[in-house]
C-alpha cells in the first residue's frame, strides 16, 4: 500500500512541479522513476533493492506475475483512446494543411526508415525490432509541445503547425507502433509464414472492425440519451476496456488498434457530449500516465541502462534529432511560404512524447517475454530519445529562437474579449491592417458570425484555463474586453493582462463609471462617454470604421473632442504614418505628438471634413 500510494503522489507532485516550471510532465516523472528504482537499488540501498519495485524476480512486487502487463495494457488502451479522440480529420484539412500533412506522413515516412535503418546497422538489431523503435520514436505529442512553447513569443504559423503536428501525430504514430508490433508478435517463431501473415490480418480487421462498430454503438447510446448523464463518463470507460479485452480475446494483442480505431470514429463523430468525454479523458490520462510512468522507469534495471551506455547510442541520438528531423522537415516544408529560419527552428524542436515511452515499456515487456531477439534494446532506447529530446528542447528552444530571428521581439497582436458586432467590426479592421486578432465568445452565434467574415475566433469560456495553453496565441500584446458584461471585462483584464496584454490590457467602461465624471478607469476604452450600450447601438447604426488625416496636436484634439461629443461617433485608434495603430483610452490626458500622414480612426458617422475646417 506503501508503494502504491507513493507512486500516486509522487505523481501528482511531478505534474505540479512541472507546470510550476514550465517544463514537460514526462521530464520530472521518469527522472523519479529512475531515481526510486535502479539508481535507488544501484546506488542507494544497502540491500541493492530499488526503492519501488514493480516485479521482483518475476513473481513479487507491486505487480507480481502478468499484473504489471495487464495493468500497463489497460492504461495504454486508455490513453490512446484518449488521444484518437483528439484526431479531427477536417483539422488537417484546414490547419495549415500543406505543412502539416506532409510532416505527419512524409515527415513520419523519413524517421520511420531512417530511424530503422540507422538502429539497424549500428545496433545489429533485426529488421522487426528496428523498425518497431522507428515507429515509436515518429511521435511528438501536445504534452511535450506546449509546455516548451508556452512562454516562446513566436509567429502564428510556426507555432501552429508545432502544436498540430503533436496533435495529429499522436494517434497516428500509436496505430503505426500497433501495427509493427502485431506484425513481430504473428512472426515470433522466427518465419513470417503464410500463417503469419494471415494472423497479422486477423489482427487488423478483429481491431478495426470492433473499434469501427463500438465507436458507432456508443456514439448512438450517446445520443438517444439511453445513458444518463452521471454515468456517462465511467460507461465510456467501462467500453473502452471492454472492445480491449473482447477484440484481444478474437486475436490476440488487436485490443490496442481497437481502442485507436474507436476513438478516432468517435472522436469525427457528431456525438454529444463529446467535449464532456475528452475533459474526463484527459484527466484520467494525467492520472495514469503519473502511475505509468514512474511504475515503468521504476522497472527498468541498470543492466538496461548499461546496455546504451556506449557509443552506438549518441550517434544514434544524433542521427534522429541532427539528421533525419531537418530531412523531413525541409522535405515537408519544400514550396511552402516558411522561411529558412522558421524551418531551421521547426526542425530544432521535435520532442518525443508519454506515447513514445508508454507504448514501448509495454511492447519490451512483452517481447523479451516472447524470447524475440534484441527485444531489450526498446524500452531503454525509446527512454533515451525521449528523455534526450525533451531535455534538449526544454533546455535551448527559446535560445535558439533568438539564434534563428524567430523570437517575436514584440508582440504586437490583438485579443479581444467578446464576439459582438462591435467586436467584429474592430477585429476586421485590425486584420485588414494586417494585425494578428483573436475572438473569445461563449456565445456559439457570435463564433459562427465572426468565422463567417474571416476572423479567426475560439468558442471558449474565458473562466477556462485552455486559453492560457494555447500557444498560438503568443503573439497577443493588445487585450481588448468588449463584452456587455463589467464582471467578464474585468475579470479578463485581471486574468490575462500579463499574458496577453504586454503592450495594454484595456476595456469598456461600466454605464456607472460613464455617468461618474470623477470615477475614469486608467485601462478605459475609447472615451469616457462610452459603454457597451453606446457602442451598440452605434455600431448597428453605422458599421462602418472611418480614417481621418490629421494636420497638427491642435486638429487631434479637436477632432478628439468632436468624436466624443457626436452622440454618432466613438475615436478609436491613433494611426501613425507606417499603418503602426495606438488604442485611444478614456483616461488619456495628454496629447500625441502628430506627425505628418498620422489619422484618426473613429467608428460611426462620417465626420464633415469642411465643417471641422470652418470651426478651427
Amino acid at each position: 500500500m506503501l508503494e502504491l500510494g507513493g507512486i500516486i503522489i509522487l505523481g501528482i507532485l511531478a505534474q505540479w512541479f512541472a507546470w510550476k516550471l514550465k517544463i514537460p510532465a514526462i521530464l520530472p516523472l521518469l527522472l523519479i522513476g529512475l531515481l526510486v528504482g535502479p539508481i535507488s537499488a544501484e546506488f542507494l540501498s544497502n540491500d541493492g533493492t530499488k526503492w519501488i519495485e514493480p516485479v521482483w524476480n518475476g513473481k513479487e512486487g507491486l505487480f507480481a506475475g502478468e499484473n504489471l502487463f495487464y495493468f500497463v495494457s489497460l492504461a495504454i488502451s486508455i490513453i490512446l483512446f484518449e488521444g484518437g479522440l483528439t484526431l479531427k480529420l477536417k483539422e488537417i484539412k484546414n490547419v495549415g494543411p500543406v505543412v502539416i500533412t506532409k510532416l505527419i506522413t512524409l515527415g513520419a515516412l523519413v524517421t520511420f526508415i531512417g530511424a530503422a535503418i540507422t538502429t539497424h546497422y549500428i545496433f545489429s538489431l533485426s529488421w522487426e525490432i528496428s523498425f518497431l523503435f522507428s515507429a515509436l520514436i515518429i511521435v511528438t505529442g501536445p504534452t511535450v509541445i506546449t509546455p516548451i512553447l508556452r512562454n516562446i513569443p513566436l509567429k502564428k504559423d510556426v507555432s501552429a503547425i508545432l502544436k498540430w503536428e503533436g496533435i495529429l501525430i499522436d494517434p497516428i504514430g500509436a496505430l503505426v507502433a500497433v501495427l509493427v508490433f502485431e506484425f513481430i508478435s504473428v512472426g515470433a517463431g522466427g518465419e513470417f509464414t503464410k500463417t503469419a501473415f494471415i494472423e497479422f490480418g486477423k489482427i487488423v480487421l478483429f481491431g478495426s472492425t470492433f473499434g469501427f462498430t463500438f465507436a458507432h454503438a456508443l456514439n448512438f447510446a450517446i445520443n438517444r440519451k439511453w445513458i444518463p448523464h452521471y454515468l456517462l463518463n465511467v460507461f465510456a470507460l467501462a467500453s473502452v476496456l471492454g472492445v480491449f479485452v473482447l477484440s484481444d480475446s478474437f486475436a490476440h494483442e488487436s485490443g490496442l488498434l481497437a481502442v485507436v480505431v474507436m476513438g478516432m470514429v468517435l472522436g469525427n463523430s457528431k456525438s454529444l457530449y463529446l467535449k464532456e468525454l475528452l475533459y474526463f479523458k484527459e484527466s484520467l490520462s494525467i492520472l495514469l500516465i503519473s502511475i505509468l510512468f514512474i511504475l515503468l522507469s521504476a522497472n527498468i534495471n541498470m543492466e538496461d541502462l548499461w546496455l546504451i551506455y556506449n557509443w552506438q547510442t549518441a550517434i544514434l541520438f544524433t542521427i534522429v534529432v541532427f539528421v533525419l528531423r531537418p530531412i523531413g522537415v525541409f522535405l515537408s516544408t519544400r514550396n511552402s511560404s516558411l522561411k529558412l529560419n522558421e524551418k531551421l527552428f521547426i526542425s530544432w524542436v521535435g520532442p518525443r512524447g508519454i506515447v513514445a515511452a508508454g507504448i514501448a515499456s509495454l511492447f519490451g515487456l512483452k517481447l523479451v517475454n516472447m524470447g524475440i531477439k534484441g527485444a531489450e534494446y526498446i524500452t531503454p532506447l525509446v527512454f533515451m530519445i525521449v528523455l534526450g529530446t525533451v531535455l534538449l528542447n526544454a533546455t535551448t528552444a527559446r535560445l535558439f529562437a533568438r539564434i534563428t530571428g524567430v523570437f517575436l521581439k514584440k508582440s504586437e497582436g490583438f485579443l479581444i474579449i467578446g464576439a459582438s458586432d462591435i467586436s467584429r467590426l474592430i477585429g476586421r479592421y485590425l486584420e485588414k491592417n494586417e494585425k494578428h486578432v483573436v475572438l473569445i465568445d461563449s456565445n456559439h452565434t457570435n463564433i459562427s458570425k465572426a468565422k463567417e467574415i474571416g476572423l479567426e475566433a475560439i468558442n471558449n469560456n474565458i473562466y477556462s484555463d485552455t486559453l492560457v495553453d494555447n500557444i498560438e496565441l503568443n503573439d497577443l500584446g493588445f487585450l481588448m474586453a468588449l463584452t456587455g458584461s463589467s464582471d467578464i471585462n474585468k475579470y479578463a483584464i485581471k486574468k490575462f493582462r500579463n499574458k496577453y496584454g504586454a503592450n495594454g490590457a484595456y476595456r469598456l467602461i461600466t454605464e456607472e463609471e460613464m455617468n461618474d465624471l470623477t470615477n475614469n478607469p486608467q485601462e478605459g476604452l475609447f472615451s469616457h462617454t462610452d459603454d457597451f450600450a453606446v457602442l451598440t447601438r452605434i455600431a448597428q447604426k453605422y458599421p462602418v470604421i472611418h480614417e481621418i488625416i490629421i494636420n497638427d496636436n491642435a486638429h487631434y484634439k479637436n477632432l478628439i473632442e468632436i468624436t466624443i461629443n457626436d452622440k454618432n461617433t466613438i475615436p478609436l485608434f491613433l494611426k501613425d504614418s507606417d499603418g503602426e495603430l495606438e488604442i485611444i483610452t478614456s483616461y488619456s490626458k495628454d496629447i500625441n505628438v502628430i506627425e505628418k500622414g498620422y489619422k484618426l480612426v473613429y467608428l460611426g458617422k462620417p465626420l464633415d471634413i469642411e465643417e471641422i475646417n470652418s470651426s478651427e
